[in-house]
C-alpha cells in the first residue's frame, strides 16, 4: 500500500526514474490558505543537489498542483501534486534487477513482485518519494501553525556524534522556528563542523553514515489520540516508518527509560494557574495513547545509505550463484541531513489526522 491515513488520507504514487512523482491528499478541510513560497522553503530543504552531504543529483522539485487548490486556497477536493523528474540517469541501475544491492529492496522486491520492480533508483522503494510527503507536510504543517502547533525537528546525532536534546518540558518558539527553516537543523551548532568533516570521511572512502532524528510537537491540546491501536505514538510510527531507511523509534525516555525505576520515571503533576502539567517528560507528551498538554518528542533511527562505491558480495539471481556488485549513481553519503524535513512532514500529516478525528482541525 502506499496510501496512509483515515480523516486525512494521502497516496504517493510514482518511481524514483519514471517521468514523476506526486501525491493526492483526500479529507483537508476546505478555506485554508496555503502559502506556497512557504511549501517551496520546505520542498528546498530535501532536494537533493544542493550540499556536498548529499546526493549529486540536481532535482529542483518544484510541484505542479492539479487539484484541489483555487487562488492558493483549499477547496475540499482531493488535492493532487506531480513533481516531474528531470535528472535521472537510469543505465547506472542496468545490473542490479539480477544482482539485488545489499541493505535495499532489489531482493525482496524481486521475489515480491516476480522481478517486475523497477529496479532504477530503487523505482518505487527510492528516498525520491518522500518528496511527496514533504509537499503533503508543508500543506498540513500551516493548518497546523493556524492552530497554534509547531514541528521541528533536529539532527540528533551522526555516527556518534551528538547534538544537544530539546529540554522535553519547555520548548521555545524561537528554537521551533529555527529549525523548522534550517537546512543542516542542530540545535548546538557547534556540532554542525564535526558532523560534515565525519560524513565527508564517508564519502571520500566510498561509505556512509547513519544517525538520528529528534522531533517536537508543541501546542498540542490536552485528549487527542485514543488508547489501545489509534494512539499518538501508534500514528506517527506507522506514517514515519513509511520513510525509507528509517529503522527505529522511541518517545520521551524512549529505551533509556527502561533502565530507571519508577519513581525516577514518572513524571509528577502540578497546576500552573488552571493548566496541568508535568514537572518532567519522561513520557514525551503521551500518556494511554492520547496527547497529555506537554511537548511531543520522539526520536528516529536512520540507517547508513546503503548505496555505497564498494565492490560488496551479492548473489546473482539469474545464474544462482555468488556474485559481487558494485554501486553506481549518485547517493548520499548521510541521509540523515535532508530526512530532517522528511520527519517533521510525517508528523504534520500524522498530527492533521489526529486532530481531524478528535473534531479539533
Amino acid at each position: 500500500m502506499s496510501s496512509w491515513g483515515n480523516a486525512v488520507k494521502i497516496s504517493i504514487f510514482g518511481e524514483s526514474h519514471g517521468k514523476g512523482i506526486g501525491v493526492v491528499i483526500d479529507g483537508l478541510p476546505a478555506g485554508e490558505k496555503i502559502d506556497m513560497d512557504k511549501v517551496l522553503e520546505q520542498m528546498a530543504r530535501r532536494a537533493p543537489g544542493h550540499d556536498k552531504a548529499s546526493t549529486t543529483r540536481l532535482e529542483s522539485d518544484t510541484p505542479e498542483i492539479l487539484s484541489g487548490m483555487l487562488n492558493d486556497t483549499t477547496t475540499g477536493a482531493p488535492l493532487c501534486a506531480v513533481i516531474m523528474n528531470t535528472n535521472t540517469r537510469s543505465q547506472d541501475y542496468g545490473n542490479l534487477l539480477t544482482n539485488p544491492r545489499p541493505s535495499h529492496a532489489d531482493f525482496t522486491g524481486y521475489v515480491r513482485y516476480n522481478g517486475f520492480n523497477d529496479v532504477r533508483g530503487g523505482g518505487h522503494f527510492s528516498g525520491r518519494l518522500t518528496a511527496p510527503i514533504v509537499f503533503a507536510g508543508a500543506v498540513c504543517r500551516q493548518i497546523l501553525e493556524r492552530r497554534n502547533i509547531k514541528i521541528a525537528a533536529h539532527i540528533a546525532s551522526v555516527g556518534n556524534i551528538q547534538d544537544k536534546r530539546f529540554n522535553p518540558v519547555e520548548i521555545p518558539d524561537e528554537l521551533m522556528d529555527r529549525l523548522s527553516k534550517a537546512k543542516f537543523g542542530l540545535i548546538d551548532e557547534n556540532a554542525e563542523k564535526p558532523m560534515r568533516e565525519l560524513i565527508e570521511e564517508c564519502r571520500m572512502s566510498q561509505d556512509s553514515i547513519g544517525g538520528t532524528i529528534e522531533c517536537a510537537v508543541t501546542g498540542v491540546p490536552v485528549g487527542v489520540g485514543s488508547p489501545m491501536f489509534d494512539g499518538v505514538e501508534n500514528v506517527i510510527s506507522s506514517i514515519i516508518f513509511g520513510i525509507p531507511a528509517v529503522k527505529g523509534i522511541e518517545f520521551g525516555s524512549g529505551f533509556s527509560g527502561s533502565e530507571l525505576r519508577g519513581s525516577q520515571n514518572n513524571d509528577e503533576f502540578y497546576y500552573d494557574g488552571d493548566t496541568v502539567k508535568t514537572r518532567t517528560n519522561n513520557h514525551g507528551g503521551i500518556l494511554g495513547g492520547i496527547s497529555s498538554g506537554m511537548p511531543i518528542v520522539f526520536r528516529a533511527a536512520i540507517k547508513p545509505t546503503a548505496s555505497i562505491s564498494k565492490q560488496q558480495n551479492t548473489v546473482d539471481l539469474e545464474q544462482h550463484k555468488d556474485s559481487t556488485v558494485i554501486i553506481k549513481g549518485r547517493h548520499d553519503p548521510c541521509i540523515v541531513v535532508r530526512a530532517v524535513p522528511v520527519i517533521e512532514a510525517a508528523t504534520a500529516v500524522a498530527m492533521v489526522n489526529l486532530l481531524a478525528e478528535v473534531n479539533k482541525l
